[in-house]
């Protein structure tokens, strides 16, 4: 039997960090839950116990019954009858062997029946799915909607809600509209108050991934004349009210099982979620680093999945005499898929340590206050969390589809059939730098992280890690590709021109990303050397992307953007 956890090493080497002795004991709140709960972990050996068997379940799983059904399930996909969403059969199978095994409510409180998990082996489990099928992870990882629902919602709602994830209840998050996509401020969809019926909702939601589901968060304007976000706020819809008709399911280029609806609201029965006023600019900010990170698991899901095909269609094909893995030119498209398949892996996975921290914080100072200490904390991981969500989704998703795509011609005219995996691979890739904000979205949302030194002085923590002798020649890389990033990022602010800026944000973003997870790497090669490999052919590759980028900085000057006016 197959299994997506137990034949890649790298996950365990990443559930396995430093890092999570710490995020394990303020989860667990001291392993307080023991004497309650039979399942809850006793110390920390057990609680990693719980993860790694948790994490085999999923991955058995995923080989065994979802990567099977994935070529059907893109075939047939859902259909839409009588206004609500059939799941294909093979995605209706993949959902029962979950549930049957009782695998949702990762980290929800055990109160609500959920197995109190952190986020890092969570993101691990999304990622596994992805490999399987890139689709079904955004029905079964959505999920996490309940961590905005455990975050915000009131007690009464959190009792009501909460305790249905862990039987299977799907969910959707009701954003995005017609006229409102990535720019959610001018969202149009009506909530009212009844004094008999409480909120209704009306209105049109649009590309809204698994619409028909169990459990909703809707966005909705609250507050009558504004235009704005401060007249949004958040609510909770449950499809047993059936006052949300499916209009129709979008016909989609890839994750094609994964349903994207048109929803009409009509008089919709609907909870609010907090306080009225705060649904986007704290509800849904909150919920779209969630989305990121999610993701970023679903990015290194498929890299992984089209590494492993195309190095087994290279080991498998010959041409002239000889397997086409033993060509250079072949070799090295695979040594370097392999290298940005490691980099995005580690980016993810330390980006969820750190959102990890942050959150079992948050969740602490609801219980009891903080030390200050513990309260500096916080808004240290916060800080980082909120730096590194887009960056993480800007590298993972791009270089998803580059691994994707060298995948493909490694194959050949063969690839380009449906015959095999990688076609829908291929397909399925494309998504993932345009959904939950696009690349350039990310950029606008991470050269905040530039403009007030907060990457920079990431940099500075990673260069002061010691590292073995025989990896400080990368460490020396590394050390003057910050120094070059912290000289083009002051030459650019010295402008003093907004519009400048914002030109050259993706250069710069790309900048600190190449030499962040460049240091990520050479750490990781530091506790373990098989990674020395990836770490050496992708700190030269960011080498080389820096020194380019830094070129053409140099040689443009903010009268040089007229040229690209339109």
């Amino acid at each position: 039997m197959a299994n997506y956890y137990t034949d890649n090493e790298d996950l365990k080497f990443h559930l396995s960090h430093p890092m999570m002795k710490k995020i394990v004991e303020l989860k667990e709140n001291n392993f307080s839950d023991k004497n309650t709960y039979d399942y809850a972990a006793i110390d920390f050996e057990d609680a990693m116990d719980n993860y790694d068997k948790v994490l085999e379940i999923i991955g058995e799983i995923s080989a065994d019954i979802v990567a099977p059904n994935a070529a059907d399930v893109d075939h047939d996909g859902p259909e839409l009858i009588d206004n609500h969403v059939k799941y294909a059969d093979g995605t209706q199978k993949n959902l029962d062997a979950i549930i049957q095994s009782q695998l949702f409510g990762w980290s929800l409180d055990r109160k609500y029946g959920g197995l109190n998990f952190p986020i890092v082996p969570y993101v691990m489990s999304g990622e596994i799915v992805s490999r399987a099928d890139a689709g079904f992870v955004n029905i079964w990882g959505l999920q996490d909607c309940a961590e905005t629902i455990n975050e915000f919602a009131s007690e009464e709602l959190k009792d009501k809600y909460l305790p249905r994830f862990n039987k299977g209840a799907t969910a959707a998050m009701d954003l995005t509209e017609p006229d409102a996509g990535s720019d959610l401020q001018v969202v149009q969809l009506k909530a009212h108050f009844d004094n008999k019926k409480g909120w209704l909702l009306n209105g049109v939601k649009r590309f809204i991934t698994n619409g028909d589901a169990d459990i909703s968060l809707v966005l909705a304007r609250t507050e009558e004349g504004t235009n704005d976000a401060r007249g949004l706020s958040l609510f909770v819809y449950d499809k047993a009210h059936d006052a949300m008709k499916v209009r129709r399911i979008e016909n989609k280029l890839g994750i094609k099982g994964s349903p994207t609806c048109e929803l009409v609201f009509k008089d919709a029965p609907a909870e609010l979620i907090g306080d009225r006023k705060f649904g986007l600019i704290k509800y849904v900010m909150s919920l779209m680093n969630s989305a990121r990170l999610g993701v970023g698991a679903q990015s290194v899901g498929i890299s992984e999945a089209a590494y492993q095909e195309a190095l087994k269609y290279a080991k498998e094909r010959e041409q002239f005499g000889r397997a086409i893995i033993k060509f250079p030119a072949i070799y090295e498209m695979l040594s370097n898929m392999r290298a940005k398949t490691d980099a995005i892996r580690t980016m993810l996975y330390e980006t969820a340590r750190f959102v990890d921290l942050y959150k079992v914080y948050e969740a602490t100072s609801r219980l009891r206050k903080l030390k200050p200490e513990e309260r500096k904390e916080m808004k240290h991981y916060q800080r980082y969390s909120d730096m590194f969500t887009p960056i993480l989704k800007l590298f993972s998703s791009e270089y998803c589809n580059e691994i994707a795509s060298d995948s493909l011609q490694i194959h050949g005219g063969t690839g380009y059939m449906k015959d095999f995996e990688i076609e829908r691979i291929f397909r399925d890739a494309r998504i993932t730098n345009i959904y939950e904000g696009t690349s350039q979205l990310q950029v606008v949302a991470a050269i905040r992280g530039i403009g007030n030194r907060s990457y920079f002085k990431k940099l500075k923590e990673y260069q002061m890690e010691e590292v073995l002798p025989e990896l400080e020649y990368l460490k020396k890389i590394l050390t003057k590709m910050t120094s070059h990033y912290a000289t083009i990022v002051k030459k650019v602010y010295a402008e003093d021109d907004t519009e400048y800026v914002e030109f050259h944000a993706r250069r710069l973003v790309e900048i600190a990303g190449y030499t962040i997870m460049g240091f990520l790497l050479l750490l990781d090669a530091n506790r373990n050397l098989k990674y020395k490999k990836s770490a050496d052919i992708f700190i030269r590759m960011g080498r080389a992307k820096i020194t380019h980028h830094i070129s053409y900085i140099n040689n443009f000057s903010p009268r040089d953007i007229s040229d690209f006016k339109m």
